[in-house]
């Protein structure tokens, strides 16, 4: 995000609070769709020069069945100051999953659950991140295969997800969801990939050294993946630490190739 958006979705986290409706945070994510969905309304929400009490009216016109704490978490988002259109709606939409947090605290598990579950089927996988494939359909079989297995706010998460890809893989998407809600329960989220799996003493060690580095508790989700050959990479937000083989063998090669 662009600093402006940064500082916008800072600025409309700090009034979350537990008391918000359990509907809202679906109520703002089906809001996000709706809104991402029409250039004209996104256009109108998104522009910086008209007045807060217009896009307020706006906001109270589309949206006034839903509860009063989500249309108060719409209002204070269109009337902050975004760096692109785009990233206003990634914002309600981050919003949405990090009021979902607020009330269901196994959600983050749940989503990383749905993620191994995609990722281990091939077909799942290419069915669901395919342009070609009908949105109604996706939404259809993910309902389906996650229903009675995940929560409520769970298989709502992925379904919003999958009827509003945006560009990104849906495992990657609920992957970066799980962080948000994580990080609005104060934790952080850790991806380990090794070659082969990490035995309970190797995986607290790391987890140990994570926390320590964060300052806070971390979640660590490990990954085996056998082309890394040895070693292991850790990626904690938006930092990546790779001490993978395959990672040194790729450098020698570059600079081999220099």
């Amino acid at each position: 995000m662009g600093s402006a958006s940064r500082e916008a979705l800072a600025a409309v986290r700090a009034t979350l609070t537990p008391g918000l409706d359990a509907q809202s945070g679906a109520e703002l994510l089906s809001a996000a769709s709706q809104i991402g969905g029409s250039s004209a309304l996104l256009g109108a929400l998104a522009d910086n020069s008209a007045s807060d009490a217009t896009k307020s009216q706006l906001i109270e016109r589309l949206f006034g069945a839903a509860s009063a704490g989500a249309r108060q978490v719409l209002t204070a988002a269109v009337n902050q100051s975004w760096s692109s259109a785009d990233e206003l709606v990634a914002g309600i939409e981050e919003l949405g999953l990090r009021v979902e947090a607020l009330s269901e605290k196994n959600l983050a598990d749940e989503l990383l659950a749905a993620a191994a579950t995609i990722d281990s089927n091939h077909e799942l996988e290419l069915g669901l991140g395919s342009k070609l494939g009908d949105p109604a359909a996706k939404v259809a079989l993910v309902q389906k295969l996650f229903t009675g297995k995940l929560s409520v706010a769970a298989v709502g998460v992925v379904t919003h997800l999958v009827a509003n890809p945006r560009g990104r893989r849906i495992s990657a998407a609920l992957r970066e969801s799980a962080r948000v809600v994580a990080d609005q329960g104060g934790s952080e989220l850790a991806t380990v990939t090794v070659a082969t799996a990490l035995s309970d003493a190797q995986h607290g060690r790391i987890a140990a050294l994570l926390e320590k580095s964060a300052g806070r508790p971390v979640r660590v989700t490990t990954v085996v993946d056998p082309s890394l050959v040895g070693g292991v990479r850790i990626q904690i937000g938006d930092d990546v630490i790779d001490g993978s083989v395959s990672s040194r063998l790729d450098d020698l090669r570059l600079q081999l190739a220099g």
